[in-house]
Order: C-alpha cells, then sequence, then structure tokens
C-alpha cells in the first residue's frame, strides 16, 4: 500500500474516538490528494464527494443573499445523504468563495462531529498554520492548528504524518 494512502487510513482509524472526527489531508494542488481519497472509496466503500460540484449544484436554486445564509446547511445535507460513517471530501475550494461568508475549517469541524469527514485541502502548513491561498488573495485563510488530524503532503513528494497538538 502507498504510504500516503497508509498515512490517510491511520488516521481515519484514529480520529474516530475525537470529538471531531475530521483529518485534513494537506497538500498543493496536484499532489495526488484525490486519487489518494478515490483509491481508499474504493478499497473501503467509503463515499467520496467533490464539494465544489455538489454545493454549488444545490445553491442553483437560490440567489446570490440566500447563498450565504444556506450553505451550511446544504454542505450537512450532502453529508448527510452520501451516508457511512466516513465519508471523503475533495475540491473544497467553494467553501472559500468570499460571498458565501463560511469558515471553511469551522464548518468542517462541525460537520466531523456525528461522522469522519476526510478532507483534501489544497494549501500548505507553515510554523504551525494551515494556511489556504496566499496573502491577498480573497480566498485566503489562515489558521492556528489546534488538535487537527493532519496528513501534510510535502511538495518534494514526501509525505509526513502530521500535527495533531
Amino acid at each position: 500500500m502507498n504510504c500516503l494512502l497508509k498515512q490517510i487510513i491511520d488516521a481515519i482509524d484514529h480520529v474516530g474516538s475525537s470529538y471531531h472526527q475530521l483529518v485534513l489531508v494537506v497538500g498543493p494542488f496536484g499532489t495526488g490528494k484525490a486519487t489518494a481519497l478515490k483509491e481508499i472509496a474504493e478499497q473501503r466503500n467509503y463515499p467520496y464527494i467533490d464539494v465544489s460540484l455538489e454545493l454549488s449544484r444545490a445553491l442553483l436554486e437560490f440567489t446570490q443573499v440566500q447563498r450565504s445564509l444556506y450553505a451550511p446547511r446544504l454542505m450537512e445535507d450532502i453529508i448527510s445523504q452520501a451516508g457511512g460513517s466516513c465519508i471523503l471530501l475533495d475540491n473544497l475550494g467553494l467553501l472559500f468563495e468570499p460571498s458565501l461568508r463560511l469558515d471553511p475549517l469551522r464548518l468542517l469541524k462541525q460537520l466531523s462531529r456525528r461522522r469522519t469527514l476526510v478532507a483534501a485541502w489544497d494549501g500548505s502548513i507553515k510554523e504551525g498554520r494551515l494556511l489556504y491561498a496566499e496573502p491577498g488573495h480573497p480566498e485566503y485563510r489562515a489558521y492556528p492548528l489546534e488538535g487537527e488530524s493532519v496528513v501534510f503532503i510535502e511538495t518534494e513528494g514526501e509525505q509526513r504524518e502530521g500535527v495533531e497538538s
């Protein structure tokens, strides 16, 4: 089994007893996060959700103003409809859309209280902070790591089990 797959599966098995059952697979775009999640979905029969695709479909019927109000509930519905004790989430980009006024990490934590979520996070970790986008970009976010279970993919392709503080 590939090292990244093993790290993700180990993190899934470990996080099941946590208050927030969230595993973040963190790395820049194109580092194999989606491929790994799809393979785990196939191996373990876990639902795989393209978040941007499914959430954008759900938001179509709402006005721009309504979208920011309904997005969290729609995400809960999408995840609940997928069923299963562990759900794999990919393409989170829409959660960072400024007009939706979401706090993506807080939303993922809330959604992971009843089931294990594994989320592919296109970003990095620097100085103990989880980053999305670059400073100055409208979607930029920086979060201090506070107990999150993280599998970090370094840009050179090396993986290391991440930060559980």
